[in-house]
């Protein structure tokens, strides 16, 4: 079997030949660097780079300079999180050359565990719906997904192992989907979102877009002993969305449900209730009128710099009140309590991660397959479940119980073996 160039390897495996001496740091960075300036130009996927300095950083760590789990990995960041040494404009040309302070947190920890911080992947206009530069890698005249668009295209396209997303409704799970690889959002705070330009504080979660489920998790929870997979108990949660899915997804969603239970998974069929059926619409109200508070300043100083969907979208809860607003955080707990029944019977649920295929042109898509699990602050993982009729990826959406991050990634690996297999 021929061996991957060193750009296109998984996190892990990178890892281990850097670790066995197969591989340099630098080697890998150039690996990533080279096809950069290969693809660059048609998937767009990078706000910023500092190519001396990643070099520089990779020989420092190739002189044992560097430790820790992630020890001469390039990664990449979307450009909504702060970043010390590279400029950080969230999207926005009213922060064009904008040069924080201080790294966001997830930045400087996976620097501080050896990782590399290539660039910053571009991102829809501060994290919302208003699409950026970015292409999908496969087809350029589709969309790569949002708001993580260009971190879910660097990964796929072999840029960069790693890279950190951010997601309010479906911003990782969407873009993950439509570009074929891995995006992992986390239980709601359970990666520090300190240096991240909020949205919507009360969802914003941050979390990763990788080629493999193990890559996904090292680069969360470190080298610590995976959890056996098992046999999981799945359950096939349907709902009204299901209704603006493509035929070829539900027929690949339940394909792939096939699969799962012929490798062992116990599958059953849920039905959302209705309560949570409703939290939908409350998920798009919450997030709209954070968003206004969020981009107060935006708003007041620089109204006409904002996209006209922007200052629409900032208006949509204008006269929500606070009563009101706290009203929609009663029933985000409510809805977060009752969502644990769903869990009596499964360990993870299995449900649409997009429509389909990425959509031809710039609109990014829709997150109505995450905007609820993120209201719910669960743990969500897309994960790759087969090809539509354009020959592009589908995705599959696996949900964790709450606070049971590493119960879902022992089944999504699971899941994912039996993708390979089949």
């Amino acid at each position: 079997m021929k061996t991957p160039a060193p750009n296109f390897l998984s996190a892990l495996s990178a890892l281990r030949a850097i670790e066995e001496g197969s591989l340099t740091s630098e080697a890998l960075v150039r690996a990533c660097l080279d096809r950069i300036d290969e693809r660059e130009a048609t998937v767009r996927a990078f706000a910023h780079i500092d190519r001396e300095r990643a070099i520089a950083h990779a020989r420092q760590a190739d002189r044992g300079a560097a430790a820790g789990p992630l020890r001469g990995l390039p990664f990449a960041a979307k450009d909504i999180l702060d970043s010390a040494d590279l400029p950080t404009a969230y999207g926005s040309p009213i922060y064009a050359g904008h040069r924080p302070a201080a790294d966001a947190a997830c930045i400087a920890a996976a620097r501080q565990a050896g990782g590399i911080l290539l660039g910053k992947t571009e991102t829809c206009e501060f994290a919302t719906l208003t699409p950026c530069a970015t292409r999908h890698p496969l087809d350029p005249s589709r969309t790569p997904g949002g708001s993580s668009s260009g971190s879910a295209a660097a990964v796929a396209d072999g840029m960069v192992p790693l890279a950190f997303g951010t997601q309010t409704s479906a911003s990782i799970i969407r873009p993950a989907a439509y570009c074929g690889v891995v995006g992992y959002k986390p239980s709601y705070g359970l990666i520090n979102t300190s240096g991240l330009k909020h949205a919507s504080p009360s969802l914003d979660t941050i979390g990763v877009l990788a080629r493999t489920v193990a890559d996904a998790r090292h680069a969360v929870f470190g080298p610590a002993p995976a959890r056996e997979p098992g046999l999981p108990r799945v359950a096939v949660c349907e709902s009204s969305l299901w209704a603006a899915a493509r035929p070829e997804t539900v027929e690949a969603l339940l394909a792939f449900a096939r699969r799962l239970e012929r490798g062992g998974a116990r599958l059953r069929t849920v039905h959302l209730p209705p309560g949570l059926e409703a939290a939908v619409a409350l998920q798009a109200r919450l997030s709209a009128f954070e968003l206004r508070h969020s981009l107060a300043h935006e708003r007041r100083w620089h109204h006409d710099r904002l996209s006209p969907r922007l200052q629409q979208r900032v208006e949509a809860e204008a006269d929500l009140s606070m009563a009101g607003y706290a009203g929609l955080r009663e029933s985000m707990r409510a809805a977060q309590q009752e969502a644990a029944s769903l869990f009596d019977d499964a360990d993870v649920l299995l449900y649409p991660a997009a429509d389909g295929e990425a959509e031809v042109g710039t609109e990014t898509g829709s997150p109505r397959y995450g905007g609820l699990w993120t209201f719910l602050h669960l743990p969500a993982l897309s994960l790759p479940m087969g090809r539509g009729p354009a020959g592009l990826p589908l995705g599959a959406q696996l949900i964790g119980a709450p606070g049971r991050d590493l119960e879902l990634l022992a089944a999504a690996a699971f899941a994912e073996g039996c993708a390979a297999a089949d």
